[in-house]
Order: structure tokens, then sequence, then C-alpha cells
């Protein structure tokens, strides 16, 4: 388990496919996210994925979204990247600045990464604004990154963090 401010990033389970699967058909989410017709088979199979660590959010004691994050081992590059959605319902309250605070503040200090990664698409803003408040920076536009719902290719924005530059979320003007 990990503690934030106002989070609690706990190991996802089986039992939180349907909350997960429910959150991420959420139109705000899944014009992110995307995914397969069965939104429950998919979150299932990706909490299955020994390549990623995936923690649920809680917040006041409900799941209110997922942060995962990957690893690259080969020590001349060695980093790792991380990914969230949170219910649009609890947005506005500093909940995904604390989530990814949280997660990097363990990579960094329980894992000895230096550098972490983050890809939102360029047009998403709130998340850009989210990863901002605790310290990524841009560092460039990765064109016709992924195909969108509507079918053209969009832009992704690489963002990326140094161990330094973590800025805690609460202590922002």
């Amino acid at each position: 388990m990990l503690h934030g401010a106002s989070v609690t990033l706990r190991p996802a389970t089986d039992a939180d496919v349907p909350v997960l699967a429910a959150v991420r058909a959420k139109p705000e989410v899944y014009r992110w996210w995307r995914g397969d017709a069965d939104l429950a088979a998919e979150v299932a199979r990706d909490l299955a994925d020994p390549e990623t660590e995936k923690r649920v959010i809680e917040h006041e004691g409900q799941a209110v979204g997922m942060i995962q994050w990957h690893a690259e081992q080969d020590p001349d590059y060695r980093h790792a990247g991380i990914d969230i959605f949170l219910d649009p319902s609890v947005r506005g309250r500093g909940l995904g600045p604390d989530a990814v605070h949280t997660v990097a503040r363990h990579l960094f200090d329980d894992h000895g990464h230096h550098r972490l990664t983050i890809d939102p698409a360029a047009a998403n803003a709130a998340a850009i604004r989210c990863y901002e408040k605790v310290g990524f920076r841009p560092v460039g536009i990765m064109r016709q990154y992924e195909r969108g719902t509507d079918g053209p290719w969009h832009d992704g924005l690489l963002m990326d963090l140094l161990a330094a530059e973590l800025t805690d979320p609460d202590s922002r003007p």
C-alpha cells in the first residue's frame, strides 16, 4: 500500500475489474484510454500483464481509478513510465497529482529510478496540467503517436521527470 495526502494506492485485484471497467467506460476516460467492446475483459487482461505494476487509486475508501507503471531494466536506459486514469466525478480535488506524486516518490525512493516518463495525448490539457503539478516537463511532441477513437492519428506529448525535480503538488501556488 502506498499512501498519499488524499489517496491510497493498493494492488489491483480481479475484484476491482467491474469498477475499473465502469470508470474506463465513462466518455471522459474512454476518449483517452479507449478499449475493446468488452472493457471488463480488457481490464482483466491489463491486470494480468506481468510487465506493469497496477495500483487502484482509493479516495475515502472508494476505488476511483488506477495508476500503473512499467520499468525499463536495461542499465544504460533504466527508467520507469507511468499511466493513470481517474473517475471524472472526483476530478478537481487534487487526487490525480497526489497519486502521480505518490507513485513517483515510490519509484525514486524504493526502486532507485532517476527518471520517469509519461505520454499523454497532446490534446489532453487536464492530464498535462496534472503532471506538471508534480514536476513533469514536456520533452517533445510525438507526431501521429496514436490512433484516436475517431480514426485519424493524434499527437502525443512525451514528458519526463528527474528525481530532483519532483514537486509536492500541495506546495505549489
